[in-house]
């Protein structure tokens, strides 16, 4: 049974049907374009066309760029989709993200070699490593245990971001995290444990038996051209107030060895801690953990991820050898777990926005582009919305309650509120709000990660290779096999450097009618006379 309103008078409804039959009339009009069979079928034969013209580009990659969604699942992917038509008056299920243009499309399975579903430090060195692993454990193959210091030795494993630079190729990290987080991590250090950012984090008996902690690994394992991220408080002595927030404690320094970090980089380096596109080197930790989300930042302070993504570029495109940036779109990840699917959503908006200005810089026919995430959410998109409703909006169906639900939820986490056996009445509440938290089925104080597969989207030299249904392992070694780096370079004697056999993007999509942009303010209207 479902309900759209529980107890209105019968001159209200009459009123309100007059109404909606009026609504729907206009709505009709700008309808037609999409109501014409032409429409579909012209679209189609234009992508087929597309299809059936691309080449394989079977280039060497001089350059890889994996952009990784923390948390980017699938669901995640079309709800971002929906919201950044809409945050451009368009209706917003038709719109073409960057990565919707990639040709080459498989799905990765996700799971840990102890769990069902995975940790963001087990996903990382897969698809990093090109080894699967267990929950907790980063750098590391399966025979480490979860926080056992001891099972560290002989078991570290080197991610494709050494391979590249033992290739002579600069190499970058960009996070809108920590970048001692586990995505980051994934790419430098061996740690049994993806919790130890810095040693005040580790237990005694790890420190006494020999164990590092991740920051202390990221200045010293490997040589990395470009770091920008947050995570200054893991970087300096305990005690050492935060330059942007001294009168913050919980931003002081908190490592125990009294190790400058940053210092040691710099003399390592000879580079400079600043935002200077001049330098060799850059490490740019803008924030004492994690960077702001992307609708709460303040542009004159901090960055967004378009920008810490062309700054890694243009230093690191100056070797004639190429480059291996990873950029990662954290904070995903972190938004789900709030259950603030807003928060999360805006994003994934910004992680494509990131992508779009990468591929403006560099050149297909030698730049290897993919995309991905590491693991998926528990949310769920539901409740046959109208279309042009709201992605964070509520479904014009009431539950068996006789109370409304947002068109997206969560399987569990923080949003679960029964008082009196009722769920929460939101007819009042913005759910559009960035503060807003999505209702739960389970409580939990922080909402999980998903367990399905999530998408892999390929463009560039040898992206064909990211196809079908594959291990999350695999990813490495792809990657790996397309920029002659690594193990497995057999063919790279007989590959040709770049030519101009470029690999077409796979979609196009029709002009968006001005009339059918216009459909939201009328869904608009029909919504309130529905739920309102």
């Amino acid at each position: 049974m479902w309900a759209i309103r529980s107890s209105v008078s019968l001159n209200t409804i009459v009123l309100r049907d007059q109404l909606v039959r009026k609504v729907w009339s206009c709505l009709f009009i700008f309808l037609v374009e999409e109501e014409n069979p032409e429409f579909w079928r012209a679209q189609a034969q234009t992508t087929l066309k597309t299809s059936l013209s691309r080449k394989l580009n079977t280039n060497v990659a001089k350059n890889v760029m994996l952009f990784l969604g923390d948390g980017m699942g699938i669901t995640t992917i079309t709800a971002a989709r929906i919201l950044k038509g809409q945050l451009q008056n368009q209706l917003g299920e038709e719109t073409v993200m960057t990565m919707d243009t990639f040709p080459h499309v498989g799905l990765v399975k996700v799971y840990t070699v102890d769990f069902q579903i995975p940790d963001s430090a087990a996903t990382a060195t897969a698809y990093l490593c090109g080894v699967k692993t267990n929950l907790n454990v980063v750098g590391m193959s399966a025979a480490a245990k979860n926080g056992v210091c001891r099972t560290e030795k002989g078991n570290e494993v080197t991610s494709i971001l050494q391979w590249a630079k033992d290739a002579g190729k600069s190499v970058g990290i960009v996070t809108t995290t920590r970048v001692q987080h586990a995505t980051p991590a994934g790419a430098y250090a061996h740690s049994c444990s993806r919790k130890w950012y810095s040693d005040a984090d580790m237990p005694a008996a790890a420190k006494r038996d020999g164990c590092r902690d991740i920051a202390a690994q990221l200045i010293n394992n490997t040589d990395i051209d470009v770091i920008i991220g947050g995570g200054r408080k893991y970087m300096t002595p305990k005690g050492t107030a935060d330059p942007e927030y001294p009168a913050d404690a919980s931003a002081n320094g908190n490592r125990q060895d009294q190790r400058n970090l940053i210092e040691e980089w710099i003399s390592q380096k000879k580079g400079k801690v600043e935002w200077d596109e001049n330098t060799d080197y850059l490490m740019a930790l803008f924030e004492p953990v994690d960077m702001r989300f992307e609708v709460e930042r303040d542009p004159l302070m901090d960055p967004s991820i378009i920008e810490t993504t062309e700054k890694a570029i243009r230093i690191l495109q100056k070797n004639p050898k190429g480059f291996f940036l990873l950029v990662e779109g954290g904070r995903i990840d972190q938004g789900h777990h709030a259950s603030r699917a807003s928060m999360a959503l805006h994003e994934a908006v910004a992680l494509d926005n990131a992508v779009a200005r990468a591929l403006e810089m560099t050149k297909e026919d030698e730049t290897l582009t993919v995309v991905t995430a590491d693991h998926s959410h528990s949310l769920s998109f539901n409740g046959y919305p109208f279309r042009g409703n709201s992605i964070l909006g509520k479904s014009p169906l009431f539950g068996l309650d006789m109370l409304p639900y947002t068109t997206l939820m969560y399987g569990n986490g923080p949003g679960h509120k029964i008082t009196n056996n009722k769920r929460p009445d939101i007819r009042n509440v913005d759910t559009k709000s960035k503060d807003y938290v999505q209702q739960a089925a389970v409580p939990l104080d922080s909402e999980t990660h998903g367990g399905e597969d999530v998408a892999v989207l390929a463009r560039g030299p040898m992206a064909h290779l990211f196809q079908g249904v594959n291990e999350q392992s695999y990813l490495a070694h792809a990657m790996a096999y397309a920029a002659c780096i690594g193990d497995n370079q057999q063919h790279c004697a007989s590959t040709t450097t770049p030519t101009n056999n470029n690999a077409a993007r796979a979609r196009s999509s029709a002009p968006i009618s001005p009339l059918i942009s216009a459909l939201p303010v009328l869904l608009g209207a029909l919504l309130s006379l529905l739920l309102y």
